[in-house]
């Protein structure tokens, strides 16, 4: 019997190529074959929220997932006979690290921070509080202040940084501390018995931070950027765990590393058999 594998990708600019970057034109055909195999279990773990997942699904022609992680961690599904169904065992696993504070309450602390900017409602989610922030802002200090703020009211947060390429904008989410997208992804290996050698994660931004610093076998897709890709390289390297992480040069099966042909590269290092 094949062993099971659990491949885990964000989905902007990662498996959906909406960057500036040029995607190869048959990554997608070949990525949604490779899915179909009985052994693979797919999970997109995304900033989106579900319905936007299901939007990109549809609008790029994705494969259905076995898991979506969506909200940059704060939710979890498991799709079964295209059914999605919420996994309340993920939402009372965080729900504690708010302290009692509802989505409303939290950013009611951060009224005074005259550099957020409080993002779309469609963009906001029970236990994900999210900002659009100016990329020339001094994130270290705004975010140390933050941070301090939400201890002063016994918060336990993560804040996940990122930039939105497109719209040349920073993008902050406020989460329960254990709600990133590598804690998420955790709880899905334990949920369904997948170890680390089953377990392969791809992305390109500052929110896939957290999982490619974890030491998880990791893919960084050739057209993230280098800011992102240093950042993963200097943690892993005081870790001593650049191996777990795959930069993808392009090349393989004729493509350019770019989104979907990033992860097949990435998935065929660590996993040689599966696309052999």
């Amino acid at each position: 019997m094949k062993p099971r594998v659990l491949l885990c990708s964000d989905l902007d600019r990662t498996l959906i190529p909406n960057g500036v970057d040029e995607e190869s034109a048959n990554a997608r055909g070949v990525f949604y074959q490779l899915i179909q195999r009985h052994e693979i279990n797919l999970a997109y773990v995304s900033g989106r929220d579900k319905g936007l997942i299901q939007e990109a699904i549809k609008g790029y022609a994705l494969p259905m997932p076995n898991y979506a992680v969506g909200d940059v961690g704060a939710s979890i599904y498991e799709i079964k006979q295209g059914q999605w169904q919420y996994c309340q065992g993920w939402e009372d696993e965080i729900s504690g690290d708010w302290n009692g504070f509802n989505h409303d309450q939290l950013g009611a602390l951060f009224l005074d921070f005259n550099t957020l900017e409080l993002q779309e409602s469609k963009k906001q989610s029970r236990y994900k509080l999210s900002y659009y922030v100016s990329i020339d802002v001094n994130k270290d200090a705004l975010i140390d202040s933050m941070s301090k703020r939400l201890v002063e009211n016994g918060i336990r947060a993560s804040l996940i940084w990122s930039i939105d390429e497109e719209k040349n904008i920073g993008l902050l989410d406020v989460l329960p501390q254990c709600a990133t997208k590598y804690h998420a992804i955790r709880f899905l290996m334990s949920r369904h018995r997948f170890s680390e050698e089953d377990t392969v994660f791809a992305g390109d931004s500052g929110n896939d931070l957290p999982v490619l610093v974890s030491g998880l076998q990791s893919v960084l897709v050739r057209n993230a950027s280098d800011n992102v890709r240093n950042e993963a390289l200097t943690a892993l390297k005081a870790k001593g765990l650049e191996s777990k992480l795959y930069l993808a040069k392009g090349d393989f099966m004729g493509m350019n590393g770019n989104y979907s042909a990033g992860v097949l590269e990435g998935l065929s290092y660590f996993m040689p058999d599966l696309l052999s």
